[in-house]
């Protein structure tokens, strides 16, 4: 299968036009015309993960995080980002990106996030440009409302966490809840604006956590956490859009975040 087919079924998925300004999505790398004999789904694109894709024939890697950014004027402080280019040319390995542009999506990041903790009555948090049914985030609800200690340990196990991060305990029970995956500092005021229980998101500062104020809990489960299911929400659409194309998941861990 040709790659501009590929890009098609994803771009008509999530349409690289809903991708955030500063974002750098779609073909990175690599040549539209070029015939596709399997793909592997990574959230970032390392040299690791560029090795796997080369020891299992895979000449396409669908990533969830650009390799950059735009605006880079020059790939000298990103030695890394460097490397991976010139392996992925040396090895003809095309590199695809869908990033804010399937967290845009009304069935994206954050919905695949609120499916696996059992929201209920789900609407979008940010609206995009005013569209109903496009922006960051979801809002949602528990079929029954728990005690803070009780959800954190439910959010733990249904997200498979081993640790989290959360502001001071309000005292209210959870159950109207927000959740954005990946960096979702820039929400937390238009939560507060709303009457929710808790909101679940990633890369908050220390700062952050005094906005709060006694009114919201707020609760840090990780950036590569929040986003660890996207692969798998990759693989199911492009298996049900193009079932005799082979699509794996990417078995190299890609978190530079490590716990002691």
């Amino acid at each position: 299968m040709k790659l501009i087919n590929i890009q098609r079924v994803l771009e008509e998925w999530s349409p690289l036009s809903s991708a955030e300004d500063f974002d750098n999505v779609g073909l990175i790398l690599g040549n539209p015309d070029d015939i596709i004999e399997k793909a592997i789904i990574t959230l970032d694109t390392t040299e690791k993960i560029i090795d796997e894709a080369i020891d299992s024939d895979c000449n396409l890697i669908i990533t969830f995080h650009p390799l950059m950014f735009k605006g880079y004027e020059s790939l000298k402080s990103e030695e890394y980002v460097r490397k991976c280019i010139i392996k992925a040319l040396k090895n003809n390995i095309n590199i695809y990106a869908i990033h804010t542009n399937l967290d845009n999506n009304p069935k994206g990041v954050s919905y695949h996030i609120s499916k696996k903790i059992g929201l209920r009555n789900i609407e979008v948090l940010i609206k995009k440009e005013n569209k109903e049914n496009l922006g960051m985030g979801i809002i949602g609800e528990l079929r029954d409302e728990k005690t803070e200690k009780e959800f954190l340990k439910y959010l733990m196990s249904k997200m498979e966490l081993s640790n989290l991060r959360h502001s001071n305990f309000t005292g209210e029970k959870i159950k109207k809840i927000a959740v954005l995956g990946g960096s979702g500092s820039f929400g937390i005021e238009e939560v507060l604006n709303k009457e929710i229980d808790c909101y679940v998101t990633a890369d908050l500062k220390y700062h952050d956590f005094f906005k709060s104020n006694n009114k919201i809990l707020l609760i840090d489960i990780g950036h590569y956490e929040s986003e660890k299911y996207t692969k798998e929400l990759i693989l199911s659409y492009l298996n049900k859009k193009i079932p005799k194309f082979a699509c794996t998941i990417a078995k190299t861990k890609t978190n530079p975040v490590n716990y002691f």
